[in-house]
């Protein structure tokens, strides 16, 4: 304890730690706060028509939350070489990794977009039972599947141009397409502003149409400023065998790491699916209101392996260590005070949903096991996307971010959904137990013994 005081102590004197992290982390918060309180209006809205409906977005959106999951490690994987050859000034290379990863995103969205559109009833059976659920739900996916090709040009131009450190053109543009979302999703759910009544369908429809219009505005940009990403097919003469694999090399654990535990959380969600309609409900909910707590630390998340992959590309390793542990103490110390908030407002909150009485105590339930467990998430956040993955630790990243879920926190769920017959939020507290917080021990032990730093970028 008296450690991390001191830590917090020397964390809160570094102006230049303050400065260089806010720069970064500041502009990728505002977007996820955005992303979170849009995505909470949007479930608030879908809400207003019952706890079914909330159900079969919530289990159709499990499909596109893997595919995004995908999307995600791609550009987390390519980002580690974007961000160290930023360092080192090499933007030949950083194109040329940036192509690599940007064919991966591309061949995974357009198969997860044949898969949703073929076969969303399918889909859906892998998550529930429920037929009212599914009949729901089906139309949904196979409309939303439409915007898998934009949403993963757009993930994966925006998470390169934040590894050049320019933050504010992606985020910018997303929150515009976020507010054009949800504006339409409003008006196509209930037929407002001359539009048709169009319940859940109304919502997929805006998805789609705000994930091109995002796409479309963030290339022409790029292209036209002529911003980093820029590719060119010259761009990959001189790609060799060697390059190819020692990209692939990095990448392809942070890949499997986000397909690997994106399966976990569709795991978890089939579980709780089979406890009840209300357990659905009411998990979709409080996971939207830890959405918007946790969006302080995303940003500190992403910022920290930008930053970090910065100054290992340059050389400035202590540097790097030094910005590792302020990162972490931050974490900590943000997600305790976040922690509590969320604590705080749970009982007022449930009172805007149409839910029933059994599914609002469900969720009120889910908020304080949550909220306690801030902390863990925040500080795992840091280490796994923001510490490990900078220095190319992917494999160890893997090995932290999978095996406690599969070894433990799903037998944990099965334990007490189908042995103990526990309520929702008992279950997920066992899960938090064995899979958050046994992560949190490994990786502060990775952290401290220093084997995550390298320089991993081809020399020149």
């Amino acid at each position: 304890m008296v450690h991390w005081c001191l830590m917090l102590a020397e964390l809160f004197s570094d102006r230049k730690f303050y400065s260089v992290m806010l720069r970064v982390a500041l502009p990728i918060a505002v977007q996820s706060l955005f992303f979170n309180l849009l995505n909470a209006v949007d479930v608030l809205l879908i809400g207003q028509l019952g706890e079914t409906p909330v159900a079969a977005v919530a289990l159709s959106n499990q499909w596109t939350y893997l595919m995004n999951l995908f999307l995600f490690g791609t550009g987390s994987g390519t980002a580690i070489f974007t961000a160290q050859f930023w360092g080192r000034h090499d933007l030949a290379n950083l194109r040329r990794a940036f192509g690599i990863g940007l064919a991966i995103a591309l061949f995974g969205s357009i198969l997860s977009a044949i898969v949703a559109a073929s076969a969303p009833y399918s889909v859906l059976r892998l998550y529930t039972t429920d037929r009212t659920v599914i009949d729901l739900g089906a139309p949904y996916l196979r409309i939303v599947a439409l915007s898998y090709v934009f949403t993963a040009l757009s993930t994966m131009f925006g998470i390169i141009l934040r590894t050049t450190r320019n933050v504010r053109l992606p985020v910018t543009i997303s929150v515009i397409a976020l507010s054009l979302k949800t504006v339409l999703a409003y008006s196509l759910i209930f037929g407002h502003l001359g539009l048709p009544q169009m319940g859940i369908i109304g919502a997929a429809v805006a998805t789609v149409v705000a994930r091109v219009f995002e796409c479309v505005v963030l290339l022409a940009l790029t292209y036209r400023l002529q911003l980093p990403p820029v590719l060119h097919l010259s761009d990959f003469r001189g790609l060799d065998r060697a390059f190819i694999r020692t990209v692939a090399a990095t990448t392809t654990p942070v890949i499997l790491n986000e397909v690997i535990w994106a399966l976990g959380t569709n795991v978890y969600a089939g579980i709780y699916a089979r406890i009840g309609t209300e357990s659905v409900a009411a998990v979709n909910i409080s996971s939207t209101i830890e959405g918007v707590a946790l969006v302080p630390l995303f940003g500190m998340g992403n910022a920290c392996a930008i930053i970090l992959g910065n100054a290992i590309g340059g050389g400035e390793h202590d540097l790097a260590r030094d910005y590792a542990r302020k990162f972490l103490a931050l974490a900590f110390a943000i997600g305790i005070g976040v922690g509590g908030l969320v604590f705080l407002v749970s009982r007022f909150i449930m009172g805007a949903y149409n839910i029933s009485p059994e599914a609002a105590g469900y969720a009120r339930g889910v908020m304080a096991v949550m909220a306690a467990a801030l902390w863990l998430k925040s500080a795992n956040l840091v280490i796994i996307i923001g510490i490990l993955r900078s220095g190319g630790d992917t494999r160890f990243g893997l090995a932290l971010d999978t095996l406690p879920m599969w070894l433990l926190g799903i037998p944990f769920a099965l334990l007490g959904a189908f042995v103990l017959r526990w309520p929702v939020y008992f279950v997920l507290l066992l899960v938090l137990l064995g899979d958050e917080f046994t992560k949190f021990i490994a990786g502060i032990w990775r952290v401290r013994s220093g084997r995550w730093l390298r320089n991993i970028v081809p020399a020149q």
